[in-house]
């Protein structure tokens, strides 16, 4: 047999309830707001109907039905006929209680007319319990007076009581408070979650669109503190692929425009052998050779914009040791030969991030110092919550003015050449959410500083 806590995790039980709740978001909040402020009103309402409405009614209802009850032994023990009407100015004096006395009379009927709550039932088991004669309450005669009619051996005793002394309070003021609390407590639940919800609908419909390539620009962050988080992170996606789009489409254009010069140069040479007759090996191996460069210099484009639009991010983001990142990129780039100066990293610094695309951004880097022939230092450190990467060289460096456009692809640098070096980096490291900034370095050169978030 299943526990109970088997059933509840069951898959059919999972459907059912999916079935009988409603799909909207909004419902469902306010029926989560809805059903415990019933369930508490309703324990309210029963403590106070159960428990201190009953004692308090029980109470009252032994306490006249005492009075009662003494009066009436008063009346057996001095029944003479002056006495009888002296004890009853008394009892009317003392107790509230408005007695008449009606010789010959005779009930017809006992009992008790019935009312809300519980005063009729304890009242009745009172004097059932007090007095041993027959007796019938009437409490719809009047609404401020209860008519308590006994059945003596020569005649009735009426007895008015007022019903203040009986009545705890009326108790469908309490449940009238108790509703009309609720409702107004869930009025103003509605209008909140409705906003809340308002602010959710309008994320989904602008994921919608985007998803469907439309551009609809930045949502306005509203609502609760994890809606707008959500909406923020939405706008920073948005940016993050709009960029994206456009590098590998600015990246696609500048290899179709820059293939365009080799291959120019490559037609012109195959239009220019000629066909026929005695060829000059000498000048048939320089055009062979300048073809050849051709070729080489598009495989280099070619194979550097494949490499680019590759990305990383299949890759799978893990914990990095930064010192040991630096040491190996150091090493790999000293077999090359490239002058490394120094690395120094702050001991224990670890960063989570792609282990194969850090190396890459560090390697082109590393690359772009070896091209200008000048030695490098590398550095890591923690600042705040931000991980700070620093490559610096002693080379020619770059001009401030010119230092965002060597981000763009296919763009000369200082010393010429051009290439995706300094794209890929600035890709992979936003692609981590983090910046890449270019300074003059303190050894003259170029300082590419990168921040990624810890």
């Amino acid at each position: 047999m299943k526990r109970w806590w088997q059933f509840w995790s069951d898959e059919r039980f999972d459907r059912s309830m999916r079935r009988v709740l409603p799909r909207s978001f909004l419902v469902r909040s306010l029926l989560i707001v809805l059903i415990p402020m019933l369930v508490t009103q309703g324990i309210a309402l029963e403590l106070f109907y159960g428990n201190y409405l009953r004692v308090m009614s029980r109470r009252l209802s032994e306490g006249i039905a005492s009075e009662i009850a003494f009066s009436l032994d008063l009346l057996e023990r001095y029944h003479g006929h002056g006495d009888r009407f002296w004890l009853i100015r008394q009892a009317r004096i003392r107790t509230q209680l408005v007695m008449d006395w009606h010789p010959g009379d005779h009930l017809a009927t006992t009992g008790s007319t019935h009312v809300v709550g519980p005063m009729d039932e304890d009242l009745v088991h009172e004097l059932q319990s007090a007095i041993a004669y027959p007796f019938f309450i009437d409490w719809l005669k009047d609404p401020h007076t209860v008519f308590i009619s006994i059945q003596l051996p020569d005649g009735v005793l009426s007895v008015d009581t007022p019903r203040k002394r009986l009545d705890v309070g009326q108790l469908w003021l309490f449940v009238l408070w108790a509703l009309g609390s609720s409702l107004l407590l869930f009025v103003i639940a509605a209008i909140f979650m409705r906003n809340q919800v308002r602010a959710i609908r309008r994320l989904a419909n602008a994921a919608e669109q985007f998803g469907l390539g439309r551009d609809i620009g930045p949502i306005k962050p509203e609502g609760a503190r994890e809606v707008r988080q959500a909406a923020v992170a939405f706008n920073r996606m948005q940016n993050r692929i709009f960029r994206f789009v456009s590098q590998r489409t600015a990246v696609l254009a500048g290899v179709s425009h820059d293939l365009r010069t080799p291959l120019t140069r490559l037609r012109l040479s195959l239009a220019m052998l000629p066909r026929s007759g005695v060829v000059d090996a000498r000048l048939l191996s320089e055009d062979f050779n300048d073809m050849i460069a051709d070729v080489a210099e598009m495989e280099r484009m070619i194979e550097g914009y494949l490499s680019f639009a590759r990305g990383e991010g299949a890759e799978v983001p893990v914990m990095l040791d930064v010192g040991a990142l630096l040491e190996d990129v150091a090493a790999s780039a000293s077999r090359a030969g490239t002058i490394v100066r120094s690395v120094n990293c702050d001991s224990g610094l670890r960063l989570e991030a792609r282990p194969d695309a850090m190396r890459r951004m560090l390697t082109n880097l590393v690359e772009n110092v070896r091209r200008h022939n000048a030695g490098v230092w590398l550095s890591g450190y923690a600042e705040g919550e931000t991980v700070i990467i620093e490559v610096d060289d002693d080379g020619p460096g770059i001009p401030a003015a010119r230092r965002e456009d060597v981000f763009r692809a296919f763009t000369s640098g200082a010393q010429g050449g051009t290439g995706l070096g300094l794209t890929i980096v600035r890709d992979i490291v936003r692609a981590h959410g983090g910046d890449v900034r270019l300074a003059t370095s303190r050894m003259g050169g170029l300082a590419v500083k990168i921040i990624l978030p810890r």
